[in-house]
Formats: structure tokens, C-alpha cells, sequence
């Protein structure tokens, strides 16, 4: 993506007494009917109540979880219509189904201002399947369409991208604030640009790391995927979580990284213990000489201070994936040093993933950072350089 993406938000549609289909990102994570954490609802509200204020019809839609086509009544939408009422101030009705006769009849009754949320989209084979027929039953609902869900903008969805060629398209608040900082990222960002890329696996973020070095001045790799690029140099790696058959590709990376004069820095120590168990024997060792049976499971003290200078004094940056299992007290401490080291940058900052908002949420941190990306793998896509189908079929703005 080499130009600046620029839609047509929901402040520039006639909503007024209109009937607005509005896609959000209800995927919350669920125990039993309760909503263990509401931080994607919230973040639909700016959204939701500029709708209510200005006397549209809103019609909110959303999936959770994956029932692959069938009704699951566990993944039903009625704890999150509850917690939206609560937070709304104010009734959000929960239909049973998301198109046919009766949530037509029931939509046709709407006055301004009413707010009704449809049930899970994926009880319906048909949504990821793109499938037209249902996308235009959707469309049928509504007079315009506003697209909150940057999160699955990456997904070729009947509610994501099909129902947007039945109806004038726009971007939701959320939606439109995510492009701007991805955007800020790829298009002329303020120097040096550092990424801090973590998490498991290589195989999630091969793409990612390749386009980054093209944009970025610093690349810096810590958590389980950096076993494999420490494997890559000829380094042993014990236990530890790697991908062999993705060695020649890190290695790729590692030389994209020298052909264009790129700081690539991995990490130079590790704290090692033998299982990925609280209270295990640790101890730290270069990240040279991982002993047999042991497991890198976080960045060592030498490697937290590396990369906090490099991330010191950054004009932009980008983080995604913890530095180890920070999930568990003894393995935290680099991930949390990484979000003080972030959040303490006066540059403009990005953390997208969502182990890497957690550990933000966890340092309380959290509002220090510029920008906390909810895309996961649509904000790894975006900054990929590749074309979110839910962003492209939104109108441009003029």
C-alpha cells in the first residue's frame, strides 16, 4: 500500500431518520453468558450513540466466536446486547436471527433512535462464504451501511464487504481511526521508525516482517518466534518453541535486513527454566548457548535494556506480540519493561494483537500509548501492504 487510504466516514452519510446497518466487532471473549472483557463493545459506542443522536434507525450486526454455520446457542448475541444496554444507557433489543420475516417485520416498527442488535451472523453459512443472495438480504435492512469491524476488514464477509454493493458504504468512527494510524505508519512516518515484533510463531508474521523493513529504520524480535531467527544464525535453541522449517525464511529476512542497512536486532540473553510453569527453576543464559532441555520463555535483563534504548528515542512505533510467556508472574518482565519503554516514547506509538493490549492493560499503561490497534490480523494485513476487502468496499472520500 503505498498512498494514503482516505473513506468517506459515517459524519459525511444523511442519517437521519435512515435505517443503518452498522457491522461491528462483538467477538468478546465469553465464561459461561458473561462478558469477561468489554473493551470491543466500548469501543463501538462513539459509533453507536453519534447514530442515536442524529435519529437513524441503527441496526448493528456482529459474529462471535466460530460456530461454523450452525446455531450454537453458547455463541448466542444476548449477553452482548445486555452489556451494550448497560453501557448505552438505554434498551438494545436482541433479534433472534439476523434476516427473514420477522426481523424484517420487527425493523420496519424502528423509530428513531432504536437500536436493535441481529444474532450472530456466522449461525449462517452463508456469511463466510460471501454469499450474495445473503448479503443483499442484510442490505434489505438498511438505507446505508457503516462499517465499524476494522477487526474483520481482512474477511471477504457478506456483513464486511458483500452488502456494501446494495448500499452507500461508510466508515464507522473506529474504523476510520484505525486507517488513520495505520496509515500514519506506512506513509512518511516521523524517523526513526522502530518495530518491536513478538509473540510465538514465525509463521504468523513472516509477511509482516519482510514489508516492515522496507518502512522501518530498526526491527526488533523478541517472544517464541525469535527462536527460529536465532536458529537461522546457527545458533542451539534447547526446548524452545521454534519453526525448523521456516529457518531458510528467517534467514531471508535477517539478509533483507542487511542488503538494505536495517538495525535487525535479536534477542542476546534469555531466562530460561524447563517448562513454561510458574515457579519453575529459572535462570538467565546467552541467547547463544541455550542449554539442551531448557526453554527460552522470555528476554533477558541484557536484551530489555537493548532494546529500551532503541525504542527510547524513536519518532514512530510499531508493537506486536509479547517478548515471552507474560501470561505467567515469572515470565513477565520483558513484556512489561517493553510497554513502560513504549508508552514512555514521545513519538507516535501503535500496539496492535490482542496478547500485546493485554500486557498494555496489565502494565496500566494503556493510555500512553497513541494508538491501540483492536485489528489483529487485519492491522498485521494492512501494514502487510495488502488490500482489506472491508475497508476497499467503503466509499472514497471526495
Amino acid at each position: 500500500m503505498s498512498k494514503a487510504v482516505t473513506k468517506a466516514s459515517v459524519k459525511d452519510a444523511v442519517v437521519e431518520g435512515m435505517r443503518c446497518l452498522c457491522r461491528v466487532d462483538y467477538n468478546v471473549p465469553l465464561r459461561g453468558d458473561t462478558i469477561t472483557d468489554d473493551t470491543r463493545i466500548k469501543a463501538s459506542l462513539p459509533t453507536v450513540r453519534y447514530l442515536v443522536e442524529n435519529d437513524a434507525r441503527v441496526i448493528l450486526m456482529s459474529h462471535l466466536g466460530r460456530p461454523g454455520g450452525t446455531i450454537v446457542d453458547g455463541l448466542r448475541l444476548d449477553p452482548v446486547a445486555r452489556k451494550l444496554s448497560e453501557l448505552l444507557g438505554e434498551d438494545v433489543l436482541k433479534l433472534d436471527d439476523c434476516t427473514g420475516a420477522q426481523v424484517e417485520a420487527r425493523v420496519a416498527r424502528m423509530k428513531p433512535g432504536d437500536v436493535v442488535l441481529l444474532e450472530n451472523l456466522r449461525f449462517h453459512p452463508e456469511e463466510e462464504k460471501n454469499d450474495p443472495g445473503f448479503a443483499q438480504a442484510l442490505a434489505s435492512l438498511g438505507d446505508v451501511y457503516v462499517n465499524d469491524a476494522f477487526g474483520t476488514a481482512h474477511r471477504a464477509h457478506a456483513s464486511t464487504a458483500g452488502v456494501a454493493a446494495f448500499l452507500p458504504a461508510y466508515a464507522g468512527f473506529l474504523m476510520q481511526k484505525e486507517i488513520e494510524a495505520l496509515t500514519k505508519l506506512l506513509i512518511e512516518p516521523a524517523r526513526p521508525f522502530v518495530a518491536l515484533i513478538g509473540g510465538a510463531k514465525v509463521s504468523d508474521k513472516l509477511g509482516i516482517l519482510s514489508n516492515l523493513l522496507d518502512i522501518v529504520d530498526s526491527l526488533l524480535i523478541g517472544g517464541g518466534m525469535a527462536n527460529t531467527f536465532l536458529l537461522a544464525e546457527g545458533y542451539e535453541v534447547g526446548n524452545s518453541l521454534c519453526e525448523p522449517g521456516l529457518v531458510e525464511d528467517a534467514r531471508a529476512v535477517i539478509d533483507k535486513a542487511r542488503r538494505l542497512g536495517r538495525v535487525l536486532l535479536l534477542p542476546e540473553d534469555v531466562v530460561l527454566a524447563s517448562e513454561p510453569k510458574q515457579g519453575s527453576i529459572m535462570s538467565i543464559a546467552p541467547a547463544r548457548q541455550i542449554q539442551a532441555g531448557l526453554m527460552a520463555l522470555d528476554i533477558g535483563p541484557l536484551t530489555r535494556k537493548t532494546f529500551c534504548n532503541a525504542l527510547s528515542g524513536a519518532g514512530t512505533i510499531f508493537w506486536n506480540g509479547p517478548m515471552g510467556v507474560f501470561e505467567m508472574e515469572d515470565f513477565r518482565g520483558g513484556t512489561m519493561e517493553m510497554a513502560a519503554a513504549v508508552a514512555a516514547c514521545k513519538g507516535f506509538t501503535v500496539v496492535g494483537g490482542g496478547d500485546s493490549l493485554a500486557a498494555v492493560e496489565m502494565s496500566g499503561l494503556a493510555g500512553k500509548i497513541s494508538h491501540l490497534s483492536t485489528g489483529g490480523g487485519a492491522s498485521l494485513e494492512f501494514l502487510e501492504g495488502k488490500d482489506l476487502p472491508g475497508v476497499i468496499a467503503l466509499k472514497d472520500k471526495r
